[in-house]
């Protein structure tokens, strides 16, 4: 069949790369795509993957059999909607779904009334009531855009300044837009986080093999919150024992809360979870596959996508075998210098082939090509990624992977999988 992959970041690059891995797949294409898809796929500019009437139109002229939907935005915009009415099976939640990430008072509303475990909180659409509560809490305290904010609308204040700092900049001068018409204010849980992707039909839930992100733009966790700087799996605090537990205590009661709702969820659900001594609460709830955890966790599926993908989307999953290897992968971001800020773009990049020669796989995720030459394009330009038998060894070639790949004021951390690496000690 043809299969069409909708977006133009690192975790789509990761998709194509996984799917052309199918026997299944005829062609790919690829809306709007990027250099490092078009390798493996067709893609196609100048189309809005907000416009569904478009993106239901490219599917019917490339004879489309599956579409799987990448970014939060079509999907809280009704995309899989619009497939499913056009009779072209589509993976990824539907527009009532996808509210789970579009909303962060609705997601926490929804735990709050079917007792998911998740950090006390509460909403607000007034700058000064927000304020009067931020103050009766008191500090560490955590400020949340209600909307999407391509990952970036999450605060993490410190103290007192920064929280009642981080209303104004959200509220008053609208730093992410609509986004932040309305905050969610919750308790600062300190643990150790780690991300639970799963498969699920509705019914049927298929964890993901646990990875760990890393938020924070700088080495040791320091300076803010970008979309990702680096990713590893599997997370080694993903125990057995707590994966059984997010199984029973979060993933099972999210999905049926959720038809409960009336908004059956198919797709991928990811689970930002916190955990520390009281086990793993909900950090947050998003309606597609993460990013940069795509990248580490795929290449550690054996699996056929494509039958994962039809089975969830045909209410199957209980019947499909999901096998995992058992290795552990890497992925290191670099980033444009000044990232999450302002950054410039149109930089050479070389070093792709050197790269993958040492075993690494390069994933596209801000760049643009010129007369045969990479450019970049964006704040978070390439996830280097590497698969090693253990953490240690994927991680130590994941960086020599880096250290090939040069462009102008790189930046990427020193330090990923710091956690896991503690741990092993």
């Amino acid at each position: 069949m043809n299969v069409l992959v909708i977006g133009s970041g690192a975790r789509e690059h990761t998709l194509v790369w996984k799917l052309a891995q199918s026997k299944q797949v005829e062609r790919l294409y690829a809306v709007p795509g990027n250099p490092g898809m078009a390798e493996l796929a067709e893609c196609i500019e100048g189309v809005s993957i907000t416009d569904n009437a478009a993106l239901v139109k490219v599917a019917q002229e490339k004879n489309v059999g599956l579409v799987v939907v990448g970014p939060e935005v079509p999907l809280t915009n009704g995309a899989v909607d619009a497939f499913n009415a056009a009779g072209i099976k589509a993976f990824g939640p539907v527009q009532a779904a996808a509210e789970i990430e579009g909303s962060k008072s609705f997601s926490k509303n929804l735990m709050k009334k079917y007792n998911i475990p998740t950090a006390k909180y509460e909403v607000f659409t007034e700058a000064e009531a927000a304020k009067a509560y931020i103050k009766a809490e008191g500090a560490p305290i955590v400020i949340k855009a209600d909307g999407l904010a391509a990952g970036k609308g999450v605060i993490v204040a410190m103290d007192m300044d920064q929280a009642l700092g981080a209303i104004d900049e959200i509220m008053g001068d609208h730093a992410f837009g609509s986004a932040g018409s309305r905050v969610v204010v919750e308790e600062f849980m300190d643990g150790e986080e780690v991300s639970v992707l799963c498969f699920t039909d509705g019914k049927t839930i298929v964890p993901m093999i646990p990875s760990q992100d890393h938020k924070r733009v700088y080495d040791n966790d320091k300076g803010p919150n970008t979309g990702g700087m680096g990713a590893y799996a599997p997370a080694p605090v993903g125990t057995p024992e707590l994966m059984a537990r997010v199984q029973k205590e979060i993933l099972e009661p999210t999905i049926k809360a959720m038809e409960a709702e009336g908004r059956l969820y198919k797709g991928c659900l990811y689970a930002g979870l916190m955990v520390d001594a009281n086990g793993p609460r909900v950090v947050e709830f998003n309606a597609r596959f993460g990013d940069p955890e795509t990248q580490v966790v795929l290449p550690l599926l054996e699996s056929d996508l494509v039958e994962v993908m039809l089975a969830c989307i045909d209410g199957k999953l209980a019947e499909t075998e999901v096998k995992w290897s058992d290795g552990a992968a890497v992925c290191i971001v670099m980033a444009a210098g000044g990232y999450p800020k302002s950054y410039e773009k149109g930089d050479e990049i070389t070093g792709f082939a050197e790269a993958q020669e040492l075993g690494c796989t390069v994933f596209h995720a801000g760049t643009s090509c010129k007369d045969g030459k990479i450019f970049t394009n964006g704040g978070r330009v390439l996830g280097v990624v590497a698969k090693a038998d253990g953490i240690k060894a994927a991680v130590d070639k994941a960086y020599d992977g880096v250290a090939k790949m040069t462009f102008k004021n790189a930046h990427f951390r020193h330090d990923i999988a710091h956690w896991a690496l503690e741990r092993l000690k």
